[in-house]
């Protein structure tokens, strides 16, 4: 299974706000590829766990089928040891892929911890596998087209 952050790792950090508050986020259509190769080639399913609130978010998951949609989440370890006991999988079956601090504990745990090129220091310093391109530009899709090379070798 592979889990990601979306700030930074699926969107470009940035997010345009109004009077109404949060409006829009950009997506990768290139990383939405990614999760149906996923899928599809490597049956390797895709999980989001994000400490925000977003519609966006919402739309983005419904739109390329994730069924482990997770929002709101301040303690991103308890709720991914939650998901592994239901799902009967252990931390080598893991693959993270995230930005920032509130990333690491994660990253530390997880078989394969991986990080866009744009992540913050601490987190490129422990990543197993660092994208040459940065959130929100390909960077997902590279991470997963890296674990469908290695997963049909």
């Amino acid at each position: 299974m592979l889990l990601t952050d979306v700030d930074g790792v699926l969107t470009d950090n940035g997010v345009y706000y109004s009077d109404a508050g949060e409006q829009m986020k950009r997506f990768s259509i290139r990383d939405g590829m990614g999760v149906e190769r996923l899928r599809a080639i490597a049956d390797i399913e895709t999980g989001i766990i994000t400490g925000e609130m977003s519609g966006s978010v919402i739309k983005r998951a419904e739109k390329l089928q994730i069924g482990e949609l997770h929002l709101g989440i301040k303690d991103k370890m308890k709720r991914l040891e939650e998901i592994m006991e239901r799902k009967k999988i252990t931390w080598d079956e893991i693959a993270y892929l995230g930005d920032d601090v509130n990333d690491l504990e994660v990253m530390q745990k997880a078989g394969i911890a991986a990080c866009p090129a744009d992540a913050m220091s601490m987190v490129r310093e422990i990543a197993h596998f660092v994208c040459e391109n940065k959130g929100g530009y390909g960077a997902f899709r590279e991470f997963a087209e890296w674990l469908i090379a290695c997963r049909n070798d």
